[in-house]
């Protein structure tokens, strides 16, 4: 937005207005109108027609009743008609729910109702999600992409398709005030503790996660490229280097699942610099027998994050030469709070590293002092990278939002070099005979016995301690452990009263879309 805009908007703003993240297409529009921005499948995206498609896709959701306020739901797979629909909000200032279509329509149905969402842009794929809860939401209007899900798939008779309604809409922006201090999104939280919450961010937190980006060991430059296939509905996916690289004017290649042979064909004809995937992915990575047989020496910067990454898969990428570091966030910090750099991810190896510029944090205790080094205690943050609140939940908002300080409900402790460690979350801490049991530090030794494969440990009921280590374990292929050998190992790294005391041998562990283990599953079925 120009300043006659904003002075004519209100004459008191110029001085001090920074606009919303739709004045960062606007900005490469100008400067770098033929640099690709977006590539999908054929589909090569400019930053000038990526901008021309987002004040179409604008005008579009305008005309479905969209204004400054409004939420609209983002059922899609990762494709430039995401990040098209997302950008149109932000330059409308309404606000995006990306939905997981991973849930079941009841889950989606309740997110579509809390939200209070009036329009839905979907892939025809996800209809049959849509329809049977459709008439039980709030929802006025669908949109739905056809043609991208396999032939024959189609949306909804009576649904306008996506395509169709860009080709007649106004390419006019339409310079809706925008300012970094308005909502951008609603971002629903895995909900493993329970029915997921709305974190609403606002256009300074993924401005300010850029920032952070490159001020980091993560920095690239507009040269680079990086490959999105974690899903764009989780903040993962869409702020670690999706948006950062479309504020620095660098290019983004999308692929809407992991597929271990389509992503390495695609590192190298792309010639992709960096790249995030979930620890599991990673792992798959590193097991593949022809992974050297694909050139990715184009590759900088190898990241993970979402649940801590085994040490044997980090040794795999870096004797071969890359640059392997593991991230640490969470919803409510717009993804990014910290980074452990790849000199340090062997040697401190279960650190989360150290805070981005802009994000400061402590330990304290259960009166928010500050805890001494080496001591356990809660994980609290804060910095303009974070959410501002709950949707319609002013309870849990000011649970978590306390002394001006974000209570994450992780477990941790500081070094005396300063790196961060998260032990485990509050409420999968158990206590045995008295004595604090973390699962994440056994599950830690657990990857490295060579018959595991995955692991989760969980609490059980114990008659003499009240709680004992539990293990589950998916093993190597063909090679199941016994309780013995899992208790001898654990016994030559930890405590007795760590070692677990029983164990479960399964074929996987439910996880959510972020990867995490959903240990209240577990519970459920083993306590």
């Amino acid at each position: 937005m120009t300043q006659e805009q904003i002075q004519q908007n209100d004459p008191g703003l110029s001085s001090h207005y920074i606009g919303g993240i739709g004045d960062w297409l606007r900005y490469h529009a100008w400067y770098r109108p033929d640099t690709e921005a977006l590539v999908y499948n054929d589909d090569r995206v400019t930053y000038a027609e990526l901008d021309h498609r987002v004040n179409l896709a604008a005008n579009v959701l305008a005309s479905k009743g969209v204004t400054k306020g409004s939420r609209v739901c983002l059922l899609m797979i990762n494709s430039t008609a995401f990040l098209e629909t997302f950008f149109a909000c932000a330059k409308l200032g309404a606000i995006a729910v990306p939905l997981n279509f991973r849930l079941s329509a009841k889950e989606l149905e309740f997110i579509i109702n809390d939200a209070e969402a009036s329009v839905v842009v979907y892939h025809a794929r996800f209809l049959p999600l849509l329809e049977p809860i459709r008439g039980d939401t709030t929802l006025q209007h669908a949109i739905v992409v056809n043609g991208e899900c396999g032939e024959g798939v189609k949306g909804a008779d009576g649904d306008p398709d996506y395509r169709e309604c860009l080709a007649g809409a106004d390419a006019t922006d339409r310079n809706v005030l925008v300012g970094q201090d308005d909502p951008l999104m609603m971002m629903y939280t895995s909900g493993t503790t329970g029915k997921p919450k709305g974190a609403l961010l606002t256009h300074a937190n993924p401005t300010w996660v850029a920032i952070n980006t490159q001020m980091s060991p993560l920095a690239f430059n507009t040269s680079d490229s990086t490959l999105t296939v974690a899903p764009l509905f989780h903040i993962g996916g869409l702020a670690i280097y999706t948006l950062p690289m479309l504020y620095c004017g660098a290019r983004i290649v999308l692929q809407p699942q992991f597929e271990p042979e389509n992503l390495l064909k695609t590192l190298e004809k792309e010639r992709i610099s960096t790249l995030f995937v979930l620890p599991a992915m990673w792992l798959m990575l590193s097991q593949r027998p022809d992974f050297d047989d694909y050139d990715l020496s184009s590759l900088k910067v190898l990241l993970s994050g979402g649940a801590p990454c085994p040490i044997t898969v980090i040794e795999f990428f870096q004797k071969r030469g890359f640059q392997f570091l593991e991230g640490f966030g969470m919803t409510e910090t717009c993804a990014s709070a910290c980074v452990l750099n790849n000199e340090n991810a062997v040697r401190k190896n279960g650190s989360v590293g150290k805070p981005l510029i802009h994000v400061q944090m402590r330990i304290v205790d259960e009166n928010d002092n500050d805890v001494a080094p080496g001591e356990t205690g809660e994980l609290v943050l804060r910095g303009p990278s974070m959410f501002r609140e709950y949707w319609n939940r002013p309870d849990a908002t000011a649970e978590e939002w306390r002394n001006g300080w974000f209570h994450s409900g992780d477990l941790a402790r500081q070094d005396d070099e300063g790196f961060y460690y998260i032990v485990d979350r509050k409420k999968d801490m158990l206590i045995s005979g008295g004595e604090n049991v973390y699962p994440t530090q056994v599950e830690q030794v657990l990857y490295r016995h060579p018959k595991v494969r995955d692991v989760a440990v969980i609490g059980v009921p114990d008659e003499k301690w009240g709680e004992v280590p539990m293990a589950l374990v998916v093993p190597e292929e063909g090679d199941e452990p016994t309780l013995e050998e899992i208790q001898t190992y654990c016994g030559e790294h930890l405590a007795r009263f760590k070692v677990p005391k029983h164990l479960a041998v399964v074929e996987e562990l439910p996880r959510t879309a972020t990867g995490k283990v959903l240990k209240r599953e577990l519970r459920k079925q083993y306590q």
